[in-house]
């Protein structure tokens, strides 16, 4: 597969084929709730006439390839190879893929069971987790769609569904919830998504770290639900990501109470988000620039 031959290639199909389907059509115009952020309120437009996207909510828009190596966060060659894998090929038809009321519902959970797959293995590698710290909180999970079986990380929530992950598909099973972990203390910290969580504990591997409680948000449309266990803490981090809904939920904390809650943004200031720090962190410039070529 060449840049020229994956351009060609039909984005709405493409993006079917991830297990995201339009919430309205109009003309050459497909509109999805975004693929590359939570939201409630579809911001996604794909002009199938010119078959290029545009996220109206990240200002952000393009090609295939552009939106492949944001949604996958690999280099242009990773993409290729992923378009030239099969796995890429699946139909994972659900309509709950990007609504936090019935997301997932397509999806059944056949088991639950230790890490040990090759592909998923490599790609905790590829978000520099280590696998201590992943088996600490996820599971391998087989789960079908249809009459056809699949597997991914799964990280459990509260109400018992799993946010599902692999290398080509990001989704989750009914119920959709965020996950509180207790330790006891008044202390919290607050992230979007898992691997944030995660990037967070492998910062401590083989080191003391602060004693906290952790809410992972698993989409912030769960943000304004969770504020009273923030508020019964008597100091939150926020570990927010560094875009337009990352910014609006974490200003909105501080104007509620600027003594309780804390910005830890500054950390990965110049990065998307808590985990792709951890990806670049070490990196020279020059392999930095490659990486995101």
């Amino acid at each position: 597969m060449t840049i020229e031959q994956a351009k060609q290639m039909d984005m709405v199909d493409y993006l079917s084929g991830l297990g995201f389907q339009p919430t309205k059509i109009s003309g050459h115009s497909y509109w999805y709730h975004s693929p590359l952020h939570d939201e409630k309120t579809p911001s996604f437009k794909v002009n199938r006439k010119m078959n290029r996207w545009y996220d109206f909510a990240e200002g952000k828009g393009g090609n295939l390839v552009d939106f492949g190596i944001l949604f996958h966060r690999c280099s242009v060659s990773d993409f290729l190879q992923k378009l030239d894998s099969p796995v890429i090929a699946l139909k994972h038809q659900t309509t709950g893929q990007s609504n936090p009321d019935n997301e997932g519902s397509t999806i059944s959970i056949l088991s639950t069971h230790s890490i040990g797959s090759y592909p998923l293995l490599k790609y905790l590698h590829e978000r520099r987790i280590a696998l201590p710290v992943a088996e600490q909180y996820l599971k391998e999970v087989r789960y079908q769609i249809g009459d056809k079986t699949y597997y991914a990380l799964g990280f459990k929530n509260d109400a018992g569904g799993y946010e599902l992950r692999n290398a080509s598909f990001k989704g989750s099973s009914s119920p959709k919830d965020s996950t509180f972990i207790d330790n006891g203390t008044k202390e919290l910290a607050v992230f979007e998504g898992f691997f944030n969580f995660l990037s967070y504990k492998n910062m401590y591997y083989n080191q003391q770290e602060p004693l906290r409680n952790y809410l992972v948000l698993n989409s912030t449309s769960f943000f304004e639900k969770n504020l009273p266990k923030m508020q019964e803490h008597t100091c939150v981090h926020l570990f927010l990501d560094n875009d337009r809904t990352g910014q609006k939920f974490t200003q909105k904390a501080l104007d509620l109470n600027k003594e309780k809650f804390r910005d830890e943004r500054h950390l990965y200031q110049r990065y998307d988000d808590l985990n792709d720090w951890l990806v670049h962190i070490g990196l020279s410039q020059k392999q930095q620039i490659k990486q995101k070529l």
